[in-house]
């Protein structure tokens, strides 16, 4: 175990060969490949060259505390910043947003030819609170490389991503690439945690500044099986975000001298029957797509099961059993659970007033009108008093278009062992923003990795390969000059 900063900064050999093996096409070689719509200029710049650029910017973004509770992405948009204008960039094309303190947005705008709408590309700079006390084998502010990982938080989520783009516009730029259309970088605040979300402001008040054809941003899932690619999940939906406030009332009095009704029974009441409901299960495209990916990876009953899902005809029986798994039955319907509990003024006081928050977690196909009554129903207790909050819908982003046709093709060039799929997110990204405003977005990295390092996201130890990490900035070059030619 080493930390990075006294290595070399550039990926290491041994990494560079993982990722030849990853990639079908070779990405190591010292010359790019020659293009009609880049400068003679560029053969000067080497893929080493934007190797290590893309290692300096992840590396100074992933220490910059960028936490809610004492970090600034302002602080990040700045050093950002002066990264383009150091490639180029001229301040006209670069804007920064704070409108809370320390929650500064940065917007640049690579100019196109204006012959298409623009591509955006969007990224958040927060990343959720770590303490090495809570078990990190390592700092989790400092960037470490850990057997053949890179060990921090943010390492995946989401400064790996933010770090490819930003070093792959910066190869364009000094290639001389001339897009199609501009390309709009966004990277936002408060992704993670607090209420100053950044992309939900910039959608809001820089409309204009944020109008795209499509966009790209977090939230794929590529997944790595036996060292090799397997599936390329796109993300295109993901569920609509509401929270209930349910709160009970009633007279209260002496804790010696019980009455029928509490405000505690009453509310634990409604709660158990809601939790005995179950939403009526409901399959879109995206959710079809992603379990005919995921059949191929299963056998058995369960391999049948998602294959019948697939095809648009499961039986209850079916259903059932897919739904005993919690991940699959957040696919398949919408779904309510109660997450915070407040209730009582004191020990010896009967209870006047009781409370609790329930997340839901509804599909992009549900109309969140039709949940609120089945939610109500559920309950079944005409006395609380139940308070929504919903989120803005975003909807399912096309899945036979040009973006999808793009990833399909580069992904069988770079990953020919990989399968590609559209699915349905069960939680949320800073896409529905976008999609909100009718901007369909796309989940998409090109980061293959085992499903346990997946699960270090939010988590103790977060960590990224680190060949998968050098194809994901290749693939995400290829991918967005390829929408933008």
């Amino acid at each position: 175990m080493s930390n990075i900063s006294r290595r070399n900064p550039l990926i290491s050999v041994a990494a560079l060969g993982l990722i030849a093996a990853l990639t079908a096409t070779a990405c190591n070689s010292d010359t790019p490949k020659s293009d009609s719509n880049s400068s003679t200029s560029s053969s000067s710049v080497t893929t080493q060259d934007n190797t290590k650029l893309f290692h300096d910017i992840y590396k100074q973004l992933v220490e910059t505390d960028t936490t809610h509770s004492t970090g600034s992405t302002t602080v990040a948009a700045n050093a950002v910043k002066q990264r383009l204008l150091d490639a180029g960039f001229a301040e006209s094309d670069i804007q920064i947003f704070e409108p809370v303190q320390r929650k500064g947005n940065l917007v640049l705008r690579f100019t196109g030819s204006g012959q298409r709408k623009p591509l955006l590309l969007l990224g958040h700079l927060d990343v959720v609170e770590a303490k090495r006390e809570d078990g990190w084998t390592t700092d989790p502010a400092k960037l470490t490389e850990v057997d053949g990982f890179y060990a921090a938080r943010g390492s995946i989520d989401d400064k790996a991503m933010v770090s490819a783009l930003i070093s792959d516009l910066i190869q364009l730029k000094r290639e001389g690439f001339k897009p199609s259309r501009d390309i709009v970088l966004a990277l936002t605040a408060d992704e993670e945690a607090g209420k100053d979300n950044g992309a939900k402001w910039l959608m809001e008040n820089k409309a204009d500044l944020m109008s795209a054809e499509y966009g790209l941003n977090e939230g794929g899932r590529a997944l790595l099986v036996d060292g090799k690619p397997a599936l390329q999940g796109v993300q295109v939906a993901e569920k609509t975000y509401a929270t209930y406030q349910v709160e009970a009332k009633a007279p209260g009095g002496h804790s010696s001298v019980p009455t029928p009704e509490n405000a505690i029974y009453t509310l634990m009441s409604a709660l158990n029957r809601l939790a005995a409901y179950r939403f009526p299960a409901s399959i879109s495209d995206p959710t079809r797509d992603n379990f005919r990916a995921l059949a191929a990876q299963r056998s058995g009953q369960e391999a049948e099961d998602m294959r019948a899902v697939a095809a648009g005809n499961p039986s209850p029986e079916a259903l059932d059993r897919l739904s005993a798994t919690p991940d699959y039955n957040a696919q398949l319907r919408t779904t309510c659970v109660a997450t915070m509990l407040a209730a009582g003024e004191a020990e010896n006081a009967l209870p006047q007033t009781a409370k609790a928050t329930v997340n839901c977690r509804i599909l992009p196909q549900d109309n969140p009108d039709d949940i609120d009554k089945q939610f109500r129903a559920a309950l079944a207790e005409p006395k609380l008093t139940i308070t929504p909050k919903v989120d803005p819908a975003g909807g399912i982003s096309p899945t036979n278009g040009e973006v999808m046709s793009a990833i399909t093709s580069l992904t069988k060039e770079m990953f020919p062992t990989a399968a590609v799929s559209s699915f349905m997110s069960t939680g949320a990204t800073d896409s529905k923003y976008a999609r909100s405003k009718g901007i369909p977005m796309y989940g998409i990295s090109g980061l293959f990795m085992v499903p346990a390092d997946a699960g270090r996201i939010h988590g103790v130890n977060e960590r990224a390969p680190i060949a998968g990490l050098e194809a994901s900035r290749e693939f995400l070059y290829r991918l967005i000059k390829q929408l933008s030619q």
